[in-house]
Order: structure tokens, then C-alpha cells, then sequence
């Protein structure tokens, strides 16, 4: 069964980097898609990749992840954005790398490529 689970910011707000890479990474093990409100800071998306290579075994193969971050539209909406959420406007999705084959960004869309899940023939 696919699961995806949706993370509102507001979740990991307070959490500091390593609580919140922490968070994402168990829940990713356990087989989830993740869409997250925001964007991680970067050192916490290198901080998240640097576990996850660590933690590549024979049932966990690791993780894709990608994000969208709307265009800048004026000002005065870009200020109200930045005071509301801080500098994590839009979302980011993160997920096992056996389920996902590939994540496509574009500035205005992504794309989830799912792997095949091939069902083994019963004798």
C-alpha cells in the first residue's frame, strides 16, 4: 500500500535541524511519501541526504526528494509570504528511493515517477 503523508510546517516549526531530519528520515523508513509545507534549509537537506546514505541497507535503498517554490508575484504578497512562513513557502516531497524512481521539477510543477511494483507469480 502507498502512503503519502502530509507534514504541515506548523509541525516542525520548532523543532531544531537535527530533531526535524530525525523526524523525516523515520518516517520515510516506514515505507511513507512525505509532502512537507516548505522547504528545508539546505543544511538540513544535506544533513537529511548524509543519514540517509548512512543508513542504506538491504531494505532501505535511500531517497528521492525534490520541492517547488512558487514564483515570485508581487511584492506585497512576496512580504505577507516571507511573515507568514518565513522563507518556506511551497512544498517539498521526500520518499523512499524503492518507491520512487525519479522526482522532476520544473518552477511550476513536479513530477513523481513511481517505480513498477512487480508482483511475483505464485507456483
Amino acid at each position: 500500500m502507498l502512503t503519502f503523508q502530509f507534514v504541515p510546517y506548523e509541525e516542525i516549526r520548532l523543532l531544531d535541524s537535527d530533531q526535524r531530519v530525525r523526524k523525516l528520515l523515520r518516517l520515510v523508513k516506514g515505507r511513507n511519501i512525505i509532502l512537507l509545507e516548505g522547504k528545508l534549509k539546505s543544511k538540513e537537506e544535506a544533513e537529511l541526504i548524509r543519514r540517509t546514505m548512512e543508513s542504506i541497507d538491504k531494505d532501505f535503498k535511500g531517497i528521492e526528494i525534490g520541492s517547488v517554490i512558487p514564483k515570485k508575484v508581487n511584492k506585497f504578497r512576496e512580504g505577507v509570504m516571507k511573515l507568514l512562513f518565513k522563507e518556506e513557502s511551497g512544498f517539498t516531497i521526500i520518499g523512499p528511493a524503492s518507491l520512487i524512481k525519479e522526482i522532476k521539477q520544473n518552477p511550476g510543477k513536479i513530477q513523481l515517477l513511481m517505480n513498477e511494483n512487480k508482483k511475483r507469480k505464485r507456483k
